[in-house]
């Protein structure tokens, strides 16, 4: 079909329902690879949805900034760490729909950084071996991410 055909309810998969909109939520996140290979991934803390879940660190993209800068800065605030844009490289991303939200989330790897990753935010860290990261659970958006990321590092 070309590009600017309007859709009908044909061309979607028999039985298939429409699904309401919902707005697009932009968060970035970055998989921190440790010399041993290991990736860090961080528990979101009492009082936050998804609370007890683990997750790559990141966070949402403000208006009018780049995911890598969003980047930058939720490492600084959330770990106290520093990198630049050039040591993150674009890996993959999650799109997933919530119930109130459609989440797209751009995942970088970082192999280089300054400082000691630190819990600033009462997350709890650990370095886990990309072939452990399955038995951590995870939200329905980072999942996927898991043995995409077991076979690359």
């Amino acid at each position: 079909m070309p590009p600017d055909a309007p859709a009908s309810a044909s061309d979607s998969p028999a039985g298939a329902a429409r699904l309401p909109p919902l707005p697009v939520v932009l968060v970035v996140a970055v998989a921190l690879v440790d010399a041993d290979g290991r990736v860090l991934i961080a528990q979101r803390p009492e009082g936050k949805s998804m609370a007890g879940l683990w997750e790559f660190p990141g966070g949402k993209v403000d208006p009018g900034e780049t995911p890598e800068a969003a980047l930058i800065r939720e490492l600084r605030e959330e770990l106290g760490v520093d990198t630049e844009e050039s040591c993150l490289a674009p890996f993959t991303f999650a799109s997933h729909r919530y119930e109130r939200f459609h989440l797209l989330m751009p995942l970088y790897l970082c192999r280089r950084w300054q400082g000691v990753p630190q819990p600033r935010e009462g997350q709890v860290l650990a370095w886990v071996a990309p072939n452990r990261l399955r038995d951590y659970p995870m939200p329905p958006a980072d999942k996927p991410l898991v043995a995409m990321l077991r076979d690359v590092v």
